[in-house]
């Protein structure tokens, strides 16, 4: 082993995973990958509250996925610390058959028989894109962005679903799930700590929690600063 590589083996790098902030969307659509949704002026507040939050940190690398809603996100972040923003495909928002549709509880969707032939299975979802392509995809975009950052921090700014589903991949849960209990809230950040190339802990919280809508919050319990630490 060369002295870099040894080097590398002790660098302590933190990639902080940021679900975006909250998006104008009057009409409740299902937008997935749809270019044309923007944060609202609310979410712009959640952007600047996660930039005042990572201000005093040892940010070298922030980087989104392409879509607006998470660039508009990261462009505080990464102004606060002088850098330029990247654009990582990796980190896109699952895809959805359901996309441009309105489709949730009381909407009649369930009842709908052109509906259920994208329901028949929850476990690896059958209405769009596979847990574990996601971890595959998620899991790179992460490396990539620890590789850029090593030795200090990086920002990646993504979406609810692909951050979940990489957190319980690494944390070791069943990747499939009640998507009202994700703990992935908007503007959350979900840290992993790398010891040279190994995760040996992820954190998680939520700066903007005050500013996020009280029905968007059911689902998961106020958390400041948890963390999971996993062995060597």
């Amino acid at each position: 082993m060369s002295d870099k590589e040894r080097a590398h083996g002790d660098d302590i790098t933190v990639v902080h995973l940021v679900r975006h902030g909250e998006v104008h969307n009057p009409d409740g659509i299902l937008y997935g990958r749809r270019s044309g949704y923007h944060l609202s002026e609310l979410g712009r507040r959640m952007a600047d509250r996660v930039a005042e939050h990572l201000a005093g940190r040892d940010i070298t690398y922030v980087v989104s996925s392409p879509l607006e809603r998470a660039q508009e996100t990261a462009q505080p972040v990464a102004k606060s610390h002088g850098l330029d923003l990247a654009t990582d495909e990796r980190l896109i928002e699952a895809a959805n058959v359901f996309e441009g549709k309105t489709f949730g509880v009381g909407d009649g969707a369930l009842r709908k028989p052109g509906n259920w032939k994208h329901l028949t299975n929850p476990f690896k979802p059958s209405w769009g894109e596979p847990y574990i392509e996601q971890v595959v995809r998620m899991t790179a975009a992460l490396d990539a962005a620890k590789d850029a950052a090593r030795g200090h921090e990086a920002v990646c700014v993504s979406h609810q679903l692909p951050i979940w589903i990489v957190r319980s991949f690494v944390e070791k849960r069943k990747l499939w799930h009640d998507p009202r209990r994700r703990q992935c809230t908007l503007a959350s950040l979900t840290s992993f700590t790398y010891q040279g190339d190994k995760i040996v802990s992820v954190g998680y919280s939520e700066p903007a929690r005050d500013l996020v809508p009280p029905h968007l919050l059911a689902g998961a319990k106020p958390v400041k600063g948890q963390s999971k630490a996993f062995g060597a």
